[in-house]
């Protein structure tokens, strides 16, 4: 055994009920998620059950009014648990931030009976959510989707196929952004579409390098026809919304990564403590040394740039360059720091034996995921500069 095994990480918490929280969510992925990660993702099974206990355990609504089933966390502190949930499990930790990312819509856009009426079903009632922007020929380019929403009467009837939609197939609620108006951004409303909508069907899943318990599909809408009082927002606003909810979920994906890098720095410390090479543990040699104390440094970096936005964000402030910041940070570090962690298991760290591998692949997809880092790079270069001259 290692003379010296990983330690959680000590975290800066507000508040005596935020630490009962992260001590809870820890013991929620020691018992309930970490021990099958491996054996699931390998098997391609998404834990549904799990969502379902998270929602049981009032962790799928955290950042939201507790008046609809929210848990009135700060995203401080919602953030944190995200990466105690990817740490244990990625499919886990951002399903969770694709939820909320779904449910930003109707919690801050939605009517007073909406809210009411849907609100406290997808904050606690055990309901999963997706949200559907991209589709197979606008990814980066959002504002060019071509999925429609034709009035009719009281109705509205949506046509189209969205792509690369995460719980495609599996949620219980799509937040769906489908044109109703001209080109452009304009012309883009936002509707809430229940899973069960008649002439609404999911594509296989994708095959995908990691995180294969996660479901990733096209949804095609034929024809799906929903009532005006499930439109979120007024006509046209729908992809103000969708940036609005884009920013706090790029915190997400940045909490995400973090997560994934901690567990594999975790796992390259406990391996370097206790394998020995040359009469020694690799962990007395420098080059190594120098390497995990790298690692740490980028998490430690990473955890704080997005800790800073989410501050800002708590407080009322604009925070969306952090945001993009603090994604492409942190998504590029975990890429670095999981690479680096199959190095110092060496061959080990190349098998299917040893978790290494499997963080690598996993972290490859949040640096493409809502808003490939060349994007965020174009965002704070926009916040820095101003827009491009054309």
């Amino acid at each position: 055994m290692p003379d010296r095994a990983p330690q959680p990480v000590d975290r800066q918490l507000p508040t005596e009920e935020a630490r009962d929280l992260i001590s809870l969510v820890r013991d929620i992925a020691q018992r309930e998620i970490a021990p099958a990660a491996a054996e699931e993702e390998d098997a391609g099974v998404f834990p549904r059950d799990t969502f379902d206990l998270l929602s049981e355990s009032g962790l799928l609504g955290l950042p939201y009014d507790s008046e609809y089933g929210g848990g009135d966390q700060p995203y401080e502190v919602y953030l944190q648990v995200l990466e105690e949930l990817a740490a244990a499990r990625l499919t886990v930790g951002l399903g969770v931030s694709v939820h909320s990312l779904s449910c930003h819509a109707l919690a801050n856009y939605g009517t007073k009976e909406q809210q009411v009426e849907h609100l406290p079903a997808m904050l606690g009632g055990g309901l999963l959510g997706a949200y559907c922007l991209s589709e197979p020929a606008s990814g980066s380019d959002a504002a060019s989707l071509s999925t429609k929403a034709v009035r009719d009467g009281d109705d509205w009837v949506i046509t189209g196929t969205k792509a690369w939609i995460t719980h495609g197939g599996v949620a219980d609620f799509y937040t769906v952004l489908a044109r109703t108006g001209g080109e452009g951004p304009r012309g883009i409303t936002a509707f809430l579409v229940p899973g069960d909508a008649e002439g609404l069907s999911a594509a296989a899943p994708e095959r995908k390098m990691g995180m294969k318990g996660s479901p990733t599909a096209q949804v095609h809408f034929d024809g799906v026809r929903i009532s005006d009082d499930r439109r979120v927002g007024g006509e046209g606003q729908g992809f103000a919304i969708a940036l609005s909810a884009l920013d706090s979920g790029r915190l997400g994906i940045a909490a995400c990564a973090i997560g994934v890098a901690q567990a594999a720095l975790d796992e390259a410390v406990e391996y370097a403590a206790g394998r020995r090479q040359f009469g020694r543990r690799i962990a007395d040699f420098q080059g190594l040394r120098f390497m995990l104390a790298d690692m740490a440094t980028q998490i430690e970096a990473g955890r704080a740039l997005y800790l800073a936005a989410a501050r800002l964000r708590d407080a009322g402030r604009p925070f969306a360059k952090l945001a993009a910041m603090a994604k492409l940070h942190c998504t590029d570090a975990a890429m670095k720091v999981t690479t680096d962690a199959v190095q110092v298991l060496g061959g080990y760290g190349y098998t299917a034996d040893f978790p290494a591998e499997r963080f690598m692949r996993e972290a490859k997809v949040l640096q493409i995921v809502e808003g490939t880092n060349q994007i965020q790079r174009m965002v704070i270069a926009r916040h820095l500069a101003g827009p491009e001259s054309r």
